[in-house]
């Protein structure tokens, strides 16, 4: 009888290994536009996770609807938010200020490029390390890159979702 050549198990990178993780967060997201998740870890340990979602005690959109405006865009594009949500960024370093969780030096794996507001609140926290999946149409990766960030883009792709626009360029 022939013996079957068994292949070596290769174990995913630390990048993958957070983004699966991050991607299993995503399914706690409460807005259907962009199940969003993003965990901020540092020396290879989860600190926080955060997704989308309304805040504490508010309705969330899958219960309720969207809570939708329509943003103008320094590029002159115009996009539609849901603006009942905070960003899953925005909930992981809130999760860290609520629990005393020091972020400083970390590194962030979300599914797209942040937001302008998103990328600000990530300098100004001390992360080191932006890892996504795709590029967000008003992502930041200039700003964050002008401001000494290491931005991972993992796959050349748009995100795309409901109601987005047509791809900006990347402003600082």
């Amino acid at each position: 009888m022939a013996e079957e050549k068994k292949e070596k198990y290769v174990r995913p990178s630390w990048d993958e290994y957070f983004m699966g993780i991050m991607e299993m967060v995503s399914k706690r997201a409460t807005c259907d536009r962009g199940r969003q998740a993003a965990i901020i870890v540092k020396d290879n340990q989860i600190l926080v996770t955060g997704y989308v979602g309304s805040p504490v005690g508010l309705p969330h959109c899958d219960d309720v609807g969207h809570m939708m405006k329509e943003v103008h865009h320094e590029d002159g594009s115009v996009s539609n938010h849901c603006v009942r949500t905070l960003h899953a960024e925005q909930n992981a370093i809130a999760q860290a200020a609520k629990r005393g969780v020091a972020i400083d030096g970390g590194t962030m794996y979300c599914r797209m490029t942040p937001c302008r507001v998103c990328a600000a609140m990530l300098i100004n926290c001390g992360i080191k390390r932006v890892v996504t999946q795709n590029k967000y149409h008003q992502g930041q990766t200039g700003l964050l890159e002008e401001a000494g960030l290491e931005v991972v883009v993992l796959k050349d792709e748009l995100e795309e979702y409901e109601g987005m626009t047509e791809p900006a360029s990347d402003k600082k």
